[in-house]
């Protein structure tokens, strides 16, 4: 049975893809790795299916071409009526308005389930052999039959022919961990030379996903830098205020383990890197005001941190907070009825509505890593920028008692 399932088509949590050439050694091959994984008795594996079907029954009509040529009846001819028979053969169309509708002519549902009626159906041709006189001939009278069995279908992916084993994952058990026992499982089959076996689906997905969300994270945080570079000319100030990019990481982290929330890799993913554009301004507002501070006031360093630390405090704060507070209903998935409310006065609250399986994850994100980066932020900000203005001030007397020494 399939389960319900949010947000776009990924495919199972269990997908292995076999593939090969040779159809025959491709189905032994699928056909054994499924035995094997069942002996394996792998915990929350649901039931694993094979795509590959081979006892279709199959009705091969095979043309006796002796017996036609003898007649004087192609096999195009043989074909043809065999397909107007089952399938039908276009004798016009009709004509409405603008639109053209084929008129099919075919045999009765009757005589089409009808082995014996079909093969009794006459051939109508002119047989040349016998100076173009029309004759007529059963299809039975150049034809075999032969009963078999054949495969369902035979599918392919980059030109290669590929059977699938699938399965979803039983409640209680989350795919990564079961993925990750099937890998290991599969160490210890040996598949056929030229055969190739490798998990697909919804495991695939993840990790383009996960690749492309790293690479998005990577290129933000060098947008970052270089906007900060420009706005402060100083590599220090700059790696202060990307350091909070790595505290909202932490704060993440730290969430999903402490609320014991599914991390998505998808949504925690584009949440992240939401985050390194919204955390930074935290810490430009502080470092930004300490040097104004600094240069207006002319106060001492550790004065004018700790007097532009508690100015900044609110606007930080209440900045981080409205944020955190205004993602809470869509964390919660809070639906409130509106046409209900202004036409009746009843808004039909209700939590946990269809769109926080998919935004869910995004503002929990969100909510955990601004949070824990707002809170770090206010007392470790100022300490990194004393620490870092400090080593600053003695570099400069050591450099310049260097030059005297050196002069002297």
């Amino acid at each position: 049975m399939n389960q319900e399932r949010s947000g776009p088509p990924t495919g199972k949590p269990i997908n292995i893809e076999v593939t090969g050439q040779d159809f025959t050694v491709l189905g032994r091959n699928a056909q054994a790795l499924k035995a094997y994984l069942d002996s394996c008795n792998i915990p929350g594996v649901e039931e694993l299916k094979i795509d590959l079907e081979r006892s279709k029954p199959e009705l091969l009509v095979r043309i006796d071409r002796e017996r036609s040529r003898r007649e004087g009846v192609s096999t195009a001819q043989i074909g043809s009526e065999i397909r107007a028979a089952v399938f039908g053969k276009e004798a016009s169309k009709f004509r409405s308005n603008n639109d053209e509708i084929p008129i099919q002519l075919r045999y009765s549902r009757v005589d089409r389930e009808d082995l014996n009626r079909l093969l009794n159906a006459k051939i109508t041709f002119r047989d040349m052999n016998a100076g173009g006189v029309v004759r007529q001939l059963p299809v039975s009278a150049v034809t075999n039959i032969e009963y078999t069995s054949s495969l369902g279908s035979i599918k392919r992916k980059n030109e290669k022919r590929v059977v699938t084993l699938s399965s979803n994952v039983l409640s209680g058990f989350t795919p990564n961990q079961v993925v990750t026992t099937i890998k290991e499982a599969l160490n210890g089959f040996e598949a056929t030379e030229g055969t190739g076996i490798r998990m697909t689906g919804e495991q695939e997905m993840q990790a383009e996903a996960s690749n492309f969300l790293s690479n998005a994270l990577i290129i933000s945080i060098g947008l970052i830098f270089m906007i900060l570079m420009f706005q402060f000319n100083s590599m220090n100030r700059t790696l202060m205020i990307l350091s909070e990019i790595l505290l909202s990481v932490i704060g993440v982290l730290l969430g999903y383990v402490i609320t014991g929330m599914t991390l998505s890799i998808i949504m925690t993913g584009i949440g992240i890197v939401a985050l390194a554009g919204i955390v930074v301004k935290n810490g430009i507002l502080i470092v930004e005001f300490i040097d104004l501070i600094r240069k207006e006031q002319s106060l001492p360093l550790r004065e004018a941190i700790v007097q532009a630390s508690k100015i900044r405090l609110a606007p930080v704060f209440l900045t981080a907070a409205s944020t955190v507070l205004g993602l809470v209903p869509l964390a919660l998935g809070l639906n409130i009825d509106f046409p209900g409310l202004f036409a009746h006065f009843e808004p039909h609250l209700y939590l946990g509505g269809d769109q926080v399986a998919f935004f869910g994850p995004l503002s929990w994100t969100i909510i955990f890593g601004l949070t824990f980066s707002t809170l770090i932020t206010l007392i470790l900000l100022p300490a990194m920028y004393f620490i870092a203005e400090r080593n600053s001030i003695r570099r400069r007397w050591f450099l310049r008692r260097l030059s005297r020494w050196a002069y002297c």
